[in-house]
């Protein structure tokens, strides 16, 4: 796995003083902004690949570990969707200078959706990877999801180590409070979903649930056949860096009047 050069990482004192780790190359906008899934960090193939080809093309681009992640301040047990998409925003408006493109990966295309919610005027377009909204719902059994509500924190199989993944309670609430599939996502700018059709985590139809559920009328998917869940082949990067190359550019504000 190719990681990203530490050398040029940053601090932001994020919402509640936490220190959150991110990595900026300046350039031309619309500036990208990586999103990495639950318990990833910007040390990804993805995440580099994405900074080094804004760099080659003198784009703008955020890289960040949320609160508990990565080298970030914090304990992965306090991290909540509500907390990291705060820091996201807080990112966002320290250093990006314009609109945004949002790339989320899995739980980070739910948090693109949330950003991008909150800041609709500043979002460009979103790019989703496997992307996974309301997950602490389909994706955990109705026993779970009692043990959950009664504080437990309940522990999954890591296909990626050696260690088991863990859902903390309180995650589990907050990603019920912010559930967005049952109702339209009022979001109108373009929208691109990859998702692999061998994905043994995120079944590739939520791609197809989310695009009916955005009301923005440019929403494309894009299914590789082959493609598990990471998405993280040098085929499956090449893909997601056309993507990201092929969305349409931002309509031109208008002057402001003298």
């Amino acid at each position: 796995m190719r990681r990203v050069d530490e050398t040029a990482i940053e601090w932001l004192e994020g919402p509640g003083g936490r220190r959150i780790a991110f990595r900026h190359a300046p350039g031309e906008g619309p500036a990208l902004v990586f999103l990495p899934g639950y318990m990833s960090d910007m040390s990804g193939s993805k995440a580099a690949a994405v900074l080094a080809w804004a760099r080659s093309r003198g784009r703008a681009c955020l890289l960040l570990d949320y609160s508990g992640c990565g080298i970030s301040d914090g304990a992965f047990a306090e991290g909540t969707l509500s907390r990291w998409r705060d820091e996201v925003l807080a990112l966002i408006e320290t250093r990006a200078n314009g609109p945004v493109v949002l790339v989320g990966s899995s739980m980070g295309g739910w948090l693109m959706l949330l950003v991008a919610l909150a800041r609709p005027r500043s979002v460009a377009s979103l790019v989703g990877i496997a992307a996974a909204p309301d997950f602490t719902d389909w994706g955990r059994t109705p026993a779970q999801q009692a043990r959950l509500a009664a504080g437990e924190t309940v522990f999954d199989p890591n296909p990626y180590g050696p260690e088991p993944t863990p859902m903390h309670a309180a995650f589990w609430a907050d990603g019920q409070a912010l559930r967005l599939l049952d109702a339209e996502i009022p979001l109108d700018c373009p929208v691109r979903l990859m998702h692999g059709q061998a994905d043994a985590d995120v079944p590739s139809a939520l791609s197809l649930r989310l695009a009916a559920t955005l009301r923005s009328a440019d929403v494309q998917i894009i299914l590789v056949k082959d493609g598990d869940h990471r998405l993280s082949r040098d085929q499956d990067i090449a893909l997601l860096l056309r993507v990201i190359e092929d969305l349409p550019a931002p309509p031109q504000r208008a002057a402001a009047l003298p």
